[in-house]
């Protein structure tokens, strides 16, 4: 059984970091942590929210190097000493639940030509990548940070995109990968040894421990599902279904 996400309450909104597209900002909250957050209220909506957590707890779970999430509280009232509409409006909109991401001060951009990925982690990175069909680790745009000469996986909402079209999910189970823009791709991933570490490992219960973590609330009133377990089991046996699957694997490194 995973260990549940930890629950903070925002206490300050400190600044917007608008190299999303989302517009996260940096929040202070009562446990005297510093969270990226992801609000509710962004134009991208709660799948994307849903995404992280599943994505990025099965990362976490994986042994992958992602920044511990958390779920954060926060009252819009906050909303009102903040000067800039665009983000007052957001704030406005994102009253209870969003999410956060452990803030690593001091983080640096990855750069693929200035930071060496051994073949390993590049090929369990991909392979991961590849699973939750993230389009969105590119040389263009890595969503990867390099913190105490670290790297760490951070921004995985543009994963899991057969949420949001249910009804054609099953299309998306035997997809194939394409690697060619990943950031990770020139590294000699060695793709045959993530999938030999990592396929046994991602079971039906290690699933449902993931999906498990996502708030109700995020799952609620979803179009062709009775109650959140539902929308939840969905989850589960979609990737439960790719990871039998695996025609997906991409061709690098194999």
């Amino acid at each position: 059984m995973l260990k549940a996400l930890r629950e903070v309450t925002g206490t300050r909104y400190v600044l917007p970091l608008r190299e999303g597209g989302s517009l996260p900002g940096l929040v202070e909250t009562d446990d005297l942590g510093m969270y990226v957050v992801k609000f509710i209220g962004a134009g991208q909506g709660r799948k994307t929210l849903v995404a992280e957590i599943i994505t990025g707890e099965l990362g976490r779970a994986l042994g992958l190097p992602v920044p511990e999430l958390a779920l954060v509280e926060f009252d819009a009232v906050i909303a009102r000493g903040e000067p800039d509409q665009e983000v007052q409006e957001l704030l406005k909109a994102s009253g209870g639940l969003n999410l956060g991401m452990d803030f690593l001060p001091g983080s640096l951009g990855f750069d693929p030509l200035a930071f060496e990925v051994d073949s390993d982690l590049a090929g369990r990175v991909l392979w991961f990548d590849a699973l939750t069909g993230n389009v969105d680790r590119s040389w263009r745009n890595p969503n990867m940070v390099v913190w105490h000469g670290e790297p760490y996986l951070i921004d995985h909402g543009a994963t899991l995109i057969f949420h949001h079209s249910w009804a054609n999910a099953d299309r998306f189970v035997g997809r194939a990968y394409d690697a060619s823009d990943h950031v990770l791709s020139s590294s000699a991933p060695d793709v045959a040894a993530a999938d030999a570490a990592f396929a046994p490992l991602v079971t039906e219960g290690l699933l449902r421990d993931v999906v498990g973590l996502v708030p109700d609330v995020w799952l609620a009133d979803e179009p062709g599902f009775a109650s959140p377990d539902e929308v939840r089991e969905a989850y589960v046996r979609h990737l439960a279904a790719r990871t039998t699957d695996r025609s997906w694997l991409p061709e690098v490194g194999r």
